[in-house]
C-alpha cells in the first residue's frame, strides 16, 4: 500500500491511536479502510473481501492479525496538552457495537471504534516437528486428544489436521454444516468431528447459569461436543480452558 495519506493537516500535526488484533474484533470497530493511500468508508463488498482473504489465510493454517488507525482531530487531541484516561476504558471503548460519538465528552477518553482499517497480516507459524508423530501414538494407547487454542476457527482446524488431530476434515460438523449446507441436525449426526468457538462456549454457559450444579442438563452442551471423536476449541480464553477441562 501507498503510505502517504492525503490529509490537509501535516501528520506531524496529528496524535493517533493504533490498534491491533484478532481481525473479527478489529473489523467490528472499523468503519473506513485505507485504500491505496486514501482512507475510504468500509463497505459491505470491501468487508465481504477481507472477510475471504483472512478466510483464506486461516484455512492455510495462518495466524491473522488486523491493524487499524485513528488520526485524532489536533483541536480536541493537541500533543501533550490532552490528559488520556485508559483506567476506565471499559466504561466507553469495550462495546465493540458503539460508535466514537457515543463517548466523545467524556475526559480523558479516546476513539476506539469508526476507526480505519489499515490492512491484515497473515504469519506462518508452523506446528512443531513431531507433534502429529506424537498424536498418533496417544491415539494408538487410547487417548483422545483435543486440541483447545486461541487461534481463530479456520487457522485451528488446518493445524489440527496438520498434527493429525482431525483426520476426517471434510467429516466434522462446520464442514457438513457451512461448506455442504446440511441441516444443523443431520450434520451433527453424521459428522465425526467438530471445531467450537470460544464465542459460542460463552453463550451456552451464560444461557445456564440459572440452572442449578446438580441439573442434569448443565453443561450437556459441552459434553456433547467433547463426545465427538475429532475436536477442536478455538478462540477460547483462560476461564473457557477451564470449562473444558473440567468436563473433560
Amino acid at each position: 500500500m501507498n503510505p502517504e495519506v492525503k490529509n490537509p493537516t501535516s501528520i506531524d500535526d496529528n496524535l493517533s491511536v493504533y490498534m491491533k488484533g484478532a481481525p473479527e474484533r478489529i473489523l467490528s470497530r472499523c468503519s473506513r479502510i485505507l485504500v491505496e493511500g486514501v482512507e475510504v468508508e468500509f463497505t459491505e463488498e470491501l468487508r465481504k473481501e477481507v472477510n475471504e482473504a483472512n478466510s483464506s489465510f486461516g484455512k492455510l493454517g495462518e495466524r491473522v492479525l488486523a491493524f487499524a488507525r485513528y488520526r485524532l482531530p489536533v483541536d480536541k487531541y493537541p500533543k501533550g496538552n490532552y490528559e488520556f484516561n485508559v483506567s476506565t476504558w471499559k466504561e466507553w471503548g469495550l462495546n465493540a457495537k458503539q460508535s466514537a460519538g457515543d463517548y466523545a465528552g467524556i475526559k480523558g477518553s479516546f476513539p476506539m471504534h469508526d476507526m480505519c482499517l489499515v490492512g491484515v497480516v497473515s504469519l506462518n507459524d508452523p506446528p512443531r516437528p513431531m507433534v502429529d508423530l506424537s498424536v498418533n501414538k496417544c491415539r494408538d494407547a487410547g487417548i483422545k486428544v483435543i486440541m483447545v487454542t486461541g487461534d481463530q476457527p479456520p487457522t485451528a482446524a488446518a493445524i489440527a489436521e496438520k498434527v493429525n488431530i482431525i483426520k476426517q476434515p471434510k467429516k466434522t460438523f462446520n464442514y457438513l454444516h457451512e461448506e455442504l449446507g446440511m441441516s444443523r441436525q443431520a450434520a451433527w449426526e453424521q459428522s465425526t468431528g467438530v471445531v467450537v468457538h470460544g464465542d459460542l462456549l460463552a453463550e451456552k454457559h451464560l444461557n445456564e447459569e440459572k440452572l442449578d450444579d446438580i441439573d442434569p442438563e448443565k453443561g450437556r452442551y459441552l459434553l456433547d461436543w467433547i463426545s465427538k471423536k475429532e475436536v477442536v476449541f478455538a478462540r477460547t480464553t483462560p476461564s473457557q480452558k477451564l470449562l473444558i477441562v473440567d468436563a473433560c
